[in-house]
Protein backbone atom coordinates (compact mmCIF):
# COMPACT_ATOMS: atom_id res chain seq x y z
CA UNK A 1 0.00 0.00 0.00
CA UNK A 2 1.03 3.54 -0.65
CA UNK A 3 2.14 5.95 1.84
CA UNK A 4 1.17 9.67 0.99
CA UNK A 5 2.47 12.53 3.00
CA UNK A 6 -0.39 14.16 4.66
CA UNK A 7 -0.67 17.85 5.70
CA UNK A 8 -1.98 18.59 8.79
CA UNK A 9 -3.61 21.82 7.76
CA UNK A 10 -4.66 23.72 4.61
CA UNK A 11 -2.93 27.13 3.45
CA UNK A 12 -5.13 30.30 5.05
CA UNK A 13 -7.19 32.21 2.51
CA UNK A 14 -4.64 34.85 2.52
CA UNK A 15 -1.66 32.85 1.98
CA UNK A 16 -3.65 31.35 -1.15
CA UNK A 17 -4.18 34.92 -2.26
CA UNK A 18 -1.00 36.09 -2.22
CA UNK A 19 0.38 32.52 -3.61
CA UNK A 20 -2.08 33.78 -6.33
CA UNK A 21 -1.09 36.73 -6.95
CA UNK A 22 2.36 35.84 -7.24
CA UNK A 23 1.49 33.52 -9.34
CA UNK A 24 -0.21 35.89 -11.64
CA UNK A 25 2.52 38.52 -11.51
CA UNK A 26 4.96 36.00 -12.50
CA UNK A 27 2.96 34.84 -15.58
CA UNK A 28 2.30 38.90 -16.57
CA UNK A 29 5.97 39.10 -16.85
CA UNK A 30 6.51 35.78 -18.50
CA UNK A 31 4.22 36.71 -21.27
CA UNK A 32 5.17 40.79 -21.41
CA UNK A 33 8.96 39.34 -22.07
CA UNK A 34 7.63 36.53 -24.45
CA UNK A 35 5.48 39.52 -26.70
CA UNK A 36 8.25 41.76 -26.17
CA UNK A 37 10.34 39.21 -28.62
CA UNK A 38 7.43 38.98 -30.99
CA UNK A 39 8.30 40.37 -34.77
CA UNK A 40 6.43 43.37 -35.29
CA UNK A 41 4.42 45.25 -38.31
CA UNK A 42 6.83 48.13 -37.98
CA UNK A 43 10.58 49.45 -39.13
CA UNK A 44 12.65 51.80 -37.01
CA UNK A 45 14.15 54.98 -38.13
CA UNK A 46 17.11 56.47 -36.72
CA UNK A 47 20.09 58.74 -37.90
CA UNK A 48 22.26 57.40 -40.17
CA UNK A 49 25.74 58.24 -41.12
CA UNK A 50 26.83 61.67 -41.70
CA UNK A 51 28.99 63.00 -45.09
CA UNK A 52 30.87 66.31 -45.55
CA UNK A 53 29.70 66.84 -49.42
CA UNK A 54 33.01 68.96 -49.37
CA UNK A 55 35.51 66.81 -47.47
CA UNK A 56 36.35 62.90 -47.75
CA UNK A 57 34.81 59.59 -47.47
CA UNK A 58 35.92 55.89 -48.04
CA UNK A 59 35.18 53.90 -50.61
CA UNK A 60 36.86 50.78 -51.11
CA UNK A 61 38.75 51.43 -48.02
CA UNK A 62 40.76 54.10 -49.70
CA UNK A 63 39.85 58.16 -48.65
CA UNK A 64 38.51 60.03 -51.67
CA UNK A 65 36.59 63.44 -51.73
CA UNK A 66 33.09 62.92 -51.97
CA UNK A 67 32.67 65.76 -55.07
CA UNK A 68 35.76 66.07 -57.29
CA UNK A 69 35.75 68.74 -60.08
CA UNK A 70 38.05 68.67 -63.21
CA UNK A 71 38.13 70.47 -66.49
CA UNK A 72 37.21 73.60 -65.13
CA UNK A 73 38.91 75.85 -62.11
CA UNK A 74 37.95 75.11 -58.84
CA UNK A 75 38.56 77.07 -55.67
CA UNK A 76 39.39 75.69 -51.88
CA UNK A 77 36.34 74.95 -49.16
CA UNK A 78 36.71 74.87 -46.02
CA UNK A 79 33.90 73.70 -43.03
CA UNK A 80 30.89 71.60 -43.65
CA UNK A 81 28.00 71.20 -46.09
CA UNK A 82 26.80 67.80 -44.53
CA UNK A 83 24.33 65.68 -46.16
CA UNK A 84 22.53 63.30 -43.50
CA UNK A 85 21.05 59.65 -43.84
CA UNK A 86 18.78 57.48 -42.32
CA UNK A 87 19.15 54.02 -41.11
CA UNK A 88 16.37 51.56 -41.00
CA UNK A 89 16.09 49.12 -38.33
CA UNK A 90 14.56 46.10 -40.08
CA UNK A 91 12.87 44.49 -42.85
CA UNK A 92 10.57 41.98 -44.28
CA UNK A 93 12.81 39.12 -43.36
CA UNK A 94 13.46 40.44 -40.08
CA UNK A 95 11.93 43.00 -38.70
CA UNK A 96 12.01 44.17 -35.32
CA UNK A 97 10.62 43.28 -31.96
CA UNK A 98 8.18 45.24 -29.77
CA UNK A 99 10.30 45.19 -27.00
CA UNK A 100 12.52 47.51 -29.43
CA UNK A 101 9.63 48.88 -30.82
CA UNK A 102 8.79 50.69 -27.34
CA UNK A 103 12.38 51.68 -26.94
CA UNK A 104 12.36 53.27 -30.17
CA UNK A 105 8.52 54.87 -29.69
CA UNK A 106 10.00 56.99 -26.48
CA UNK A 107 12.97 58.23 -28.70
CA UNK A 108 12.59 61.40 -30.21
CA UNK A 109 15.74 60.63 -32.50
CA UNK A 110 13.91 57.53 -33.79
CA UNK A 111 10.58 56.75 -35.32
CA UNK A 112 8.44 53.97 -35.80
CA UNK A 113 6.88 53.40 -39.12
CA UNK A 114 4.97 50.71 -40.38
CA UNK A 115 6.70 48.26 -43.02
CA UNK A 116 4.46 49.00 -45.79
CA UNK A 117 5.52 52.22 -45.85
CA UNK A 118 9.23 51.51 -46.62
CA UNK A 119 8.99 48.28 -48.14
CA UNK A 120 6.21 47.93 -50.93
CA UNK A 121 4.18 44.58 -50.94
CA UNK A 122 6.71 41.48 -51.75
CA UNK A 123 8.78 43.98 -52.52
CA UNK A 124 12.82 42.25 -51.18
CA UNK A 125 15.41 44.24 -49.97
CA UNK A 126 17.35 43.99 -52.48
CA UNK A 127 15.57 45.33 -54.69
CA UNK A 128 14.76 48.19 -52.37
CA UNK A 129 18.16 49.06 -52.34
CA UNK A 130 18.84 48.81 -56.21
CA UNK A 131 16.14 51.36 -56.59
CA UNK A 132 17.55 53.39 -54.12
CA UNK A 133 21.03 53.13 -55.93
CA UNK A 134 19.54 54.27 -58.96
CA UNK A 135 17.76 57.56 -57.09
CA UNK A 136 21.03 58.57 -55.83
CA UNK A 137 22.74 58.37 -59.09
CA UNK A 138 19.19 60.32 -60.16
CA UNK A 139 20.35 62.62 -58.36
CA UNK A 140 23.75 63.19 -58.56
CA UNK A 141 22.75 64.30 -62.00
CA UNK A 142 20.16 66.41 -60.83
CA UNK A 143 22.08 68.13 -58.64
CA UNK A 144 25.12 68.95 -61.11
CA UNK A 145 22.27 70.55 -63.44
CA UNK A 146 20.94 72.73 -60.73
CA UNK A 147 24.56 73.52 -59.41
CA UNK A 148 25.06 75.03 -63.19
CA UNK A 149 21.84 76.18 -63.52
CA UNK A 150 22.33 78.37 -60.46
CA UNK A 151 25.41 79.73 -61.66
CA UNK A 152 24.72 80.30 -65.35
CA UNK A 153 26.52 77.47 -66.89
CA UNK A 154 25.59 76.10 -70.25
CA UNK A 155 24.84 72.47 -70.56
CA UNK A 156 22.85 70.09 -72.87
CA UNK A 157 19.75 68.48 -71.39
CA UNK A 158 17.38 66.51 -72.69
CA UNK A 159 13.77 64.83 -71.68
CA UNK A 160 12.86 61.98 -74.31
CA UNK A 161 9.57 59.81 -74.25
CA UNK A 162 10.15 56.23 -73.02
CA UNK A 163 6.54 55.43 -73.05
CA UNK A 164 2.33 56.47 -73.18
CA UNK A 165 0.02 55.10 -71.14
CA UNK A 166 -2.55 53.46 -73.39
CA UNK A 167 -6.11 55.91 -74.15
CA UNK A 168 -3.74 58.77 -72.62
CA UNK A 169 -3.97 62.40 -74.20
CA UNK A 170 -0.38 61.89 -75.02
CA UNK A 171 -0.57 58.41 -76.53
CA UNK A 172 -2.03 59.57 -80.31
CA UNK A 173 0.92 61.90 -80.62
CA UNK A 174 4.14 60.80 -78.69
CA UNK A 175 5.99 57.63 -78.91
CA UNK A 176 8.94 56.29 -77.01
CA UNK A 177 12.57 58.02 -78.60
CA UNK A 178 10.23 61.47 -79.07
CA UNK A 179 12.93 63.96 -77.69
CA UNK A 180 10.52 66.91 -76.27
CA UNK A 181 11.26 70.57 -76.99
CA UNK A 182 8.99 73.02 -76.29
CA UNK A 183 5.98 73.26 -74.71
CA UNK A 184 3.83 76.45 -76.23
CA UNK A 185 7.09 77.48 -77.22
CA UNK A 186 8.51 77.34 -73.60
CA UNK A 187 11.92 75.90 -72.63
CA UNK A 188 12.73 73.59 -70.08
CA UNK A 189 15.47 71.84 -67.95
CA UNK A 190 13.89 68.63 -66.94
CA UNK A 191 10.99 66.84 -66.64
CA UNK A 192 9.81 68.40 -63.44
CA UNK A 193 9.78 71.95 -65.60
CA UNK A 194 7.98 70.62 -67.62
CA UNK A 195 5.07 69.52 -65.98
CA UNK A 196 4.95 72.86 -64.64
CA UNK A 197 4.48 74.18 -68.03
CA UNK A 198 1.47 71.57 -68.10
CA UNK A 199 0.05 72.78 -65.33
CA UNK A 200 0.22 76.37 -66.39
CA UNK A 201 -1.63 75.18 -69.74
CA UNK A 202 -4.20 73.54 -67.50
CA UNK A 203 -7.04 71.67 -69.00
CA UNK A 204 -9.79 74.17 -71.42
CA UNK A 205 -7.12 74.24 -74.09
CA UNK A 206 -4.81 72.45 -76.10
CA UNK A 207 -1.24 73.00 -75.79
CA UNK A 208 1.80 72.89 -78.78
CA UNK A 209 3.81 69.97 -78.05
CA UNK A 210 7.48 70.15 -80.25
CA UNK A 211 9.45 67.01 -80.33
CA UNK A 212 11.96 65.57 -82.89
CA UNK A 213 11.53 62.36 -83.86
CA UNK A 214 14.43 60.49 -85.40
CA UNK A 215 16.14 63.62 -85.75
CA UNK A 216 12.98 65.50 -87.60
CA UNK A 217 10.86 68.28 -85.64
CA UNK A 218 7.14 67.59 -85.61
CA UNK A 219 4.35 69.34 -83.26
CA UNK A 220 1.49 68.36 -81.70
CA UNK A 221 -1.74 69.95 -80.26
CA UNK A 222 -2.20 68.24 -76.77
CA UNK A 223 -5.27 68.80 -74.46
CA UNK A 224 -4.07 67.34 -71.46
CA UNK A 225 -6.93 65.25 -69.07
CA UNK A 226 -8.37 66.45 -65.79
CA UNK A 227 -7.59 64.68 -62.99
CA UNK A 228 -7.81 64.96 -59.16
CA UNK A 229 -3.66 64.96 -59.23
CA UNK A 230 -3.89 67.57 -61.80
CA UNK A 231 -3.17 67.73 -65.93
CA UNK A 232 -1.97 64.68 -67.04
CA UNK A 233 -0.77 63.22 -70.11
CA UNK A 234 -0.39 60.00 -69.83
CA UNK A 235 3.63 59.87 -70.82
CA UNK A 236 6.92 58.53 -69.08
CA UNK A 237 9.82 60.52 -69.42
CA UNK A 238 13.33 59.95 -69.24
CA UNK A 239 16.20 62.86 -68.55
CA UNK A 240 19.90 63.21 -69.79
CA UNK A 241 22.81 65.64 -69.28
CA UNK A 242 25.79 66.62 -71.05
CA UNK A 243 28.04 68.98 -69.36
CA UNK A 244 30.82 70.77 -70.39
CA UNK A 245 33.29 69.42 -67.16
CA UNK A 246 32.76 66.31 -65.26
CA UNK A 247 31.52 66.13 -62.19
CA UNK A 248 32.29 62.91 -59.81
CA UNK A 249 30.41 62.40 -56.53
CA UNK A 250 31.56 59.15 -54.61
CA UNK A 251 29.65 56.94 -52.05
CA UNK A 252 29.66 54.13 -50.87
CA UNK A 253 26.27 52.15 -49.57
CA UNK A 254 23.73 55.32 -49.62
CA UNK A 255 20.75 55.22 -51.83
CA UNK A 256 17.87 57.67 -52.12
CA UNK A 257 17.19 60.83 -53.73
CA UNK A 258 17.26 63.48 -50.51
CA UNK A 259 20.84 64.66 -50.70
CA UNK A 260 19.86 66.69 -54.11
CA UNK A 261 20.43 69.99 -52.54
CA UNK A 262 23.61 69.45 -50.34
CA UNK A 263 25.44 67.80 -53.65
CA UNK A 264 24.31 70.97 -55.77
CA UNK A 265 25.62 73.28 -52.99
CA UNK A 266 29.01 71.81 -52.65
CA UNK A 267 29.17 71.45 -56.56
CA UNK A 268 28.88 75.42 -56.33
CA UNK A 269 31.14 76.03 -53.47
CA UNK A 270 34.00 74.15 -55.21
CA UNK A 271 32.56 76.28 -58.36
CA UNK A 272 33.02 79.80 -56.97
CA UNK A 273 35.87 81.86 -55.08
CA UNK A 274 35.56 82.71 -51.16
CA UNK A 275 33.74 79.79 -48.89
CA UNK A 276 29.73 79.82 -49.54
CA UNK A 277 29.44 78.76 -45.75
CA UNK A 278 32.16 80.74 -44.53
CA UNK A 279 33.58 77.85 -43.21
CA UNK A 280 31.09 76.89 -40.91
CA UNK A 281 29.72 73.51 -39.80
CA UNK A 282 25.95 73.62 -41.54
CA UNK A 283 23.80 70.13 -42.55
CA UNK A 284 20.78 70.23 -44.98
CA UNK A 285 18.78 67.94 -46.35
CA UNK A 286 16.81 68.09 -49.75
CA UNK A 287 15.50 66.38 -53.14
CA UNK A 288 16.33 68.98 -56.42
CA UNK A 289 14.97 69.52 -59.72
CA UNK A 290 17.60 70.59 -62.60
CA UNK A 291 15.79 73.89 -62.45
CA UNK A 292 17.03 74.24 -58.61
CA UNK A 293 12.93 73.35 -56.80
CA UNK A 294 13.90 71.51 -53.62
CA UNK A 295 11.56 68.72 -52.70
CA UNK A 296 10.15 67.23 -49.61
CA UNK A 297 12.33 64.12 -47.92
CA UNK A 298 11.39 61.37 -45.77
CA UNK A 299 13.29 61.21 -42.42
CA UNK A 300 13.69 64.80 -41.69
CA UNK A 301 13.69 64.44 -37.67
CA UNK A 302 16.16 61.83 -37.72
CA UNK A 303 18.28 64.01 -39.78
CA UNK A 304 17.98 66.76 -38.01
CA UNK A 305 19.53 65.07 -34.80
CA UNK A 306 22.05 63.63 -36.46
CA UNK A 307 22.94 67.21 -38.21
CA UNK A 308 23.18 68.16 -34.81
CA UNK A 309 24.92 65.26 -33.03
CA UNK A 310 27.91 65.47 -36.35
CA UNK A 311 28.00 69.10 -35.19
CA UNK A 312 26.24 71.23 -37.46
CA UNK A 313 24.42 74.45 -35.68
CA UNK A 314 22.77 75.45 -39.14
CA UNK A 315 20.39 73.03 -40.91
CA UNK A 316 18.61 73.47 -44.04
CA UNK A 317 15.05 72.01 -44.42
CA UNK A 318 13.06 71.88 -47.75
CA UNK A 319 10.58 74.30 -46.98
CA UNK A 320 7.90 72.06 -47.44
CA UNK A 321 8.82 69.53 -44.85
CA UNK A 322 8.55 72.33 -42.05
CA UNK A 323 5.02 71.14 -40.63
CA UNK A 324 7.31 68.10 -39.59
CA UNK A 325 10.25 70.31 -38.19
CA UNK A 326 8.41 72.20 -36.07
CA UNK A 327 8.83 70.88 -31.87
CA UNK A 328 11.12 68.72 -32.94
CA UNK A 329 14.32 70.57 -33.56
CA UNK A 330 17.16 69.07 -31.26
CA UNK A 331 18.52 72.02 -29.18
CA UNK A 332 21.66 73.96 -30.54
CA UNK A 333 20.53 73.76 -33.88
CA UNK A 334 18.51 76.84 -36.08
CA UNK A 335 16.70 75.13 -38.98
CA UNK A 336 16.01 77.59 -42.20
CA UNK A 337 13.13 76.69 -44.55
CA UNK A 338 14.42 76.44 -48.45
CA UNK A 339 12.33 76.26 -51.56
CA UNK A 340 14.97 76.26 -54.15
CA UNK A 341 18.53 76.18 -54.38
CA UNK A 342 18.93 79.49 -54.84
CA UNK A 343 17.48 80.47 -51.57
CA UNK A 344 19.92 77.84 -49.76
CA UNK A 345 22.73 80.11 -51.40
CA UNK A 346 21.57 83.31 -50.02
CA UNK A 347 21.15 81.53 -46.46
CA UNK A 348 24.44 80.11 -46.81
CA UNK A 349 25.48 83.48 -47.61
CA UNK A 350 24.05 85.05 -44.68
CA UNK A 351 25.38 82.63 -41.94
CA UNK A 352 29.00 82.60 -43.48
CA UNK A 353 28.56 86.40 -42.98
CA UNK A 354 26.57 86.42 -39.84
CA UNK A 355 24.78 89.34 -41.57
CA UNK A 356 21.06 89.52 -42.19
CA UNK A 357 20.18 86.26 -40.32
CA UNK A 358 17.00 87.38 -38.58
CA UNK A 359 15.45 87.68 -41.77
CA UNK A 360 15.71 84.00 -42.93
CA UNK A 361 12.54 82.42 -42.93
CA UNK A 362 12.92 79.69 -40.76
CA UNK A 363 11.25 76.12 -39.79
CA UNK A 364 10.95 77.09 -36.09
Amino acid sequence: MAIFPVRDELPSPRSRGRTIGWFLLVAAVAGAVIVGQLPSAYVIEEPGPVYNTIGTTSVDSKTVPVLSISGVKTYPTAGALDMLTVNINGDPENRPNWSEIVTAYFDPSEAVTPIDEIYAPAETVQQSNKEGTQEMLDSQQQATAAALFEQHIKFTSTVTVDSTKKGAPASAALRGGDVLTTINGKTFVDADQLHQLVVDNGTDRAMTVTFTRKGVEHTAQITPEATKAGPFLGVFLLEGYKFPFPVKIQLQDVGGPSAGMMFALGIIDKLTPGELNGGKHVAGTGTISAYGVVGAIGGIRQKMYGARAAGATYFLAPASNCDEVRGHIPSGLTVFATPTLHQSVVDLEAIATGNGLNKLKTCG
